[in-house]
């Protein structure tokens, strides 16, 4: 009997026969052998960085630009000016390779600050310290505050502004009076900036307080401010009084400490 060889039978749906031979062949011959893959290529791994002391010292000749460098890169402020060549290069480079300085060699402000161009800003003042004799003229027995005084500024007062002012009496006859405020900054001066901006050429507070002041002692005398408050303060009328009398020198509005919750007691 003659052997005959088989074909493998065509699907009739098959409008190309020989495809499926083709890409089998084609897959098998994309096969690669295991150990023969080709090598992918690999992403670098980045490099630290290293800085030399002699490639600061070339690039930096000064501490100024120096500090900005490291600012930039670390965000680290160093006070560098005055410290030995050496010193303050050392000191970069640790910091640029990744060490934090010594405290003693950080610095506060931003290195790019150029103090010349800073508007000059006046300090807010302290209050004056409260007299020792308010402290011992007893509890509070009347408060008034009001609004109606001019502002001591000739120029707030010029445009109609008001300050705030609270007047004290105690147990023991003692008026004190206090100015709260209010407070501002006032540009003054200009001069041009070196972008040909103009700026003031300095900044100064507008502070009317005065601090807890005694403008009437414990024997009734006032002093030369407590005569012009009160002359002041008895214009103001109130029905047919004044604010003064009514609202200030009052002597029936007991607070503090004078109060009892028995009125029988001693």
């Amino acid at each position: 009997m003659k052997k005959t060889d088989k074909k493998p039978s065509v699907d009739a749906w098959d409008l190309d026969p020989d495809t499926s031979d083709t890409v089998a062949m084609a897959e098998d011959d994309a096969v690669i052998p295991s150990g023969l893959e080709p090598d992918k290529p690999q992403v670098p791994k980045p490099t630290r960085i290293e800085f030399d002391m002699e490639g600061l010292m070339t690039d930096f000749p000064n501490a100024t630009e120096l500090q900005k460098f490291v600012y930039d890169q670390t965000g680290i402020v160093l006070n560098l000016k005055g410290r030995a060549n050496k010193l303050k290069y050392q000191i970069a480079m640790d910091t640029l390779n990744g060490n934090i300085p010594d405290e003693a060699y950080l610095g506060a402000e931003n290195p790019y600050l150029d103090k010349s161009e800073l508007i000059p800003t006046e300090p807010l003042r302290e209050l004056p310290a409260r007299d020792a004799l308010i402290d011992a003229a007893g509890p509070e027995v009347t408060r008034f505050s009001t609004n109606q005084f001019p502002h001591p500024d000739p120029d707030w007062r010029a445009q109609d502004q008001k300050c705030q002012v609270i007047f004290r009496k105690y147990a023991n006859n003692l008026i004190t009076y206090e100015v709260l405020g209010p407070i501002a900054q006032r540009a003054l001066g200009t001069k041009i900036n070196k972008f040909g901006q103009k700026q003031p050429e300095r900044i100064v507070w507008i502070d009317c307080r005065t601090g807890e002041q005694i403008i009437r002692n414990d024997r009734g005398q006032l002093t030369p401010l407590g005569t012009r408050l009160k002359s002041f303060m008895t214009r103001m009328k109130v029905n047919k009084s004044n604010q003064w009398d009514i609202w200030i020198d009052r002597d029936f509005v007991l607070a503090g400490d004078l109060v009892s919750d028995n009125p029988w007691g001693e």
